[in-house]
């Protein structure tokens, strides 16, 4: 589908759901929230339904949009969402009635009838800002918070090689409405709590490197979080943590899940280098740059596939 085929999508139809994936990051919830609060100023029905694994950092991005259950009816439709794996388990009996899309990862996985998938897209909050541009909507202070957000954590702040032309249009956009940006930026990539420092002096002392430190991982089990006297949010995160690491061109982070008993992978490179072939290969998905899998392997095995995988991708 087009930005065009999508707005004449959502002008054909009035009550909406909007579906995040599981441990979500910036740019699913604030691709979300934006899109709901466009909708809901273009007189639609819309809500997020409700992500059990947001954040206390993220939380305000969809506060008051987000609802337990959908209501009767509802049109589903998914963002930045790369595979039908990737949803926390209470979304889990709606997957097969998403009816619509909306992502900008290369390495993805079909699983709605309709889908707007930009890999040239930095962000998925910049294709909803297209589409709502397309419906004739008009961004207010308040869309420009959750949107700037989106830009702005998968831009690294527009650090990241991804980051092109469109990204600081958008940006501009949202500065334009006169909305507060820089708390945005203060909290997000400038504010380090202490027990996030606590995680990451863990990661640093139990990260192995490979093929001479240009790769490295970390296996961060279930009882991390307890053990260290910090909540299971500072836990996530760490995979960028790892590639800023000198010499680390592409990094991967296990965690170990207490709850459902899988490890969630994320990974991330620079330029040149693909952590999406090596999610795809645990049930994932996202760019060469950054993304995300799970395994039900024990950690111990999970380990040594993650180790093998990056191995060949550092060969090939």
């Amino acid at each position: 589908m087009t930005r065009t085929d999508c707005a004449r999508f959502f002008a054909e139809h009035d009550n909406f759901c909007i579906l995040t994936h599981a441990g979500p990051d910036g740019d699913t919830l604030g691709s979300a929230a934006t899109l709901c609060l466009g909708l809901r100023s273009l007189g639609k029905t819309a809500a997020v339904l409700e992500n059990p694994e947001i954040s206390e950092k993220l939380a305000y991005l969809c506060d008051g949009l987000m609802v337990e259950k959908p209501v009767e009816n509802a049109v589903f439709v998914s963002v930045d969402v790369a595979s039908p794996h990737m949803f926390p388990e209470n979304m889990g009996e709606f997957v097969e009635k998403i009816a619509l899309r909306i992502d900008h990862h290369g390495n993805s996985t079909s699983f709605a009838p309709l889908e707007l998938v930009d890999s040239t897209s930095a962000s998925c909050a910049e294709i909803i800002y297209d589409i709502f541009v397309e419906m004739g909507g008009e961004l207010t202070p308040e869309m420009a918070i959750p949107l700037y957000t989106g830009l702005a954590t998968d831009t690294g702040c527009f650090r990241f090689a991804n980051t092109n032309a469109h990204t600081f249009a958008t940006a501009a956009a949202c500065a334009a409405t006169g909305a507060n940006l820089q708390p945005i930026n203060q909290a997000l990539f400038d504010t380090v709590t202490l027990n996030k420092l606590k995680v990451q002096a863990w990661v640093t002392e139990h990260t192995k490197f490979l093929s001479e430190g240009k790769a490295a991982y970390c296996a961060m089990p279930a009882t991390l979080a307890q053990e260290l006297g910090v909540e299971e949010s500072d836990v996530g995160g760490m995979a960028g943590f790892v590639r800023s690491i000198e010499g680390v061109c592409l990094a991967m982070t296990l965690r170990e899940s207490g709850d459902d008993g899988k490890v969630y992978l994320s990974g991330r490179a620079i330029p040149g280098y693909d952590v999406a072939a090596i999610c795809a290969k645990f049930g994932g998905g996202g760019h060469k740059g950054a993304a995300g899998g799970s395994t039900t392997l024990p950690l111990r095995d999970a380990m040594q596939a993650v180790e093998t995988a990056i191995l060949i991708a550092m060969e090939s």
